[in-house]
């Protein structure tokens, strides 16, 4: 029989699954059997391709080769995250998916157990734009974002929040944070604003966006139950948004404090 489980190898290039097996007595005509390969110790970021804008893919690509070297991409890869093998290797998990949107299936109890064991460990999380429903409707999850985006015919039945489109600016929030000096303030062209979220446990907030329906909530911190610190940044939907340098110096300096914070 083959053993196909996980294989922690040095310098395998963090966005190619790798043939590779691990075997004792392994038969010639079972060689090549797939499993996934992680580098030991890296950040993993899953998204989707959110109506084929692909926006996890324009902050991955503009991030800096420094940090975009550490760093394991996979857009609608649910199959990779199913295996759950990256978990032991995974040192900051980064989401920019919403469960069961762009053709993707619902999160399967692989990846489920997977991120749960992630959680449990303490594991920080960085949730972009929709991330905050990338595991609804498990109502585990729910409480994980602080503030979680409610969608159509909640289980909860939670009214539904909504995401105007129109120009706005990103100020920082008056609060005693650490990260708060390292954030970029800035004016962003039209985009979906997320707003009207429900709060499902004590949050900080970092930065808002002040639009025509009021002050909303838009850089947040919460802690989950196992002691984890989780932030939440939610612009980041059209490239024009997505790559603008100064999204990306924020995107950056939240990786950066979840890291060694």
């Amino acid at each position: 029989m083959v053993d196909t489980k996980c294989v922690a190898v040095q310098n395998c290039n963090p966005v190619v699954h790798t043939l590779i097996v691990e075997q004792d007595s392994v038969p010639e005509s079972q060689s090549g059997t797939e499993v996934c390969v992680c580098k030991e110790k890296k950040i993993f970021f899953f998204a989707d391709d959110h109506f084929n804008v692909h926006p996890g893919a324009v902050i991955y690509n503009s991030l800096s080769p420094d940090l975009r070297e550490q760093i394991s991409f996979h857009e609608n890869d649910p199959e990779f995250m199913e295996q759950g093998c990256w978990e032991p290797e995974c040192s900051l998990l980064i989401l920019h998916q919403i469960a069961g949107t762009c053709s993707q299936p619902l999160p399967g109890p692989g990846m489920i157990s997977a991120v749960q064991r992630y959680l449990k460990k303490g594991g920080n999380l960085l949730l972009l734009h929709g991330a905050s429903a990338a595991f609804l409707p498990d109502p585990w999850w729910r409480t994980v974002p602080g503030l979680r985006w409610v969608r159509g015919n909640d289980p909860a039945g939670v009214p539904t929040s909504t995401h105007p489109k129109e120009p706005f600016s990103l100020k920082k929030n008056k609060c005693f944070h650490p990260l708060v000096r390292h954030l970029q303030e800035c004016d962003l062209p039209s985009d979906e604003i997320y707003t009207e979220l429900e709060q499902t446990s004590p949050v900080t907030v970092l930065m808002t966006a002040s639009i025509s329906t009021g002050t909303w909530p838009q850089v947040f911190e919460s802690t989950t139950s196992f002691g984890g610190k989780v932030l939440t940044f939610l612009p980041g939907h059209r490239p024009e948004v997505t790559s603008n340098p100064a999204v990306i110096a924020n995107i950056e300096a939240m990786i950066h404090y979840l890291m060694f914070c």
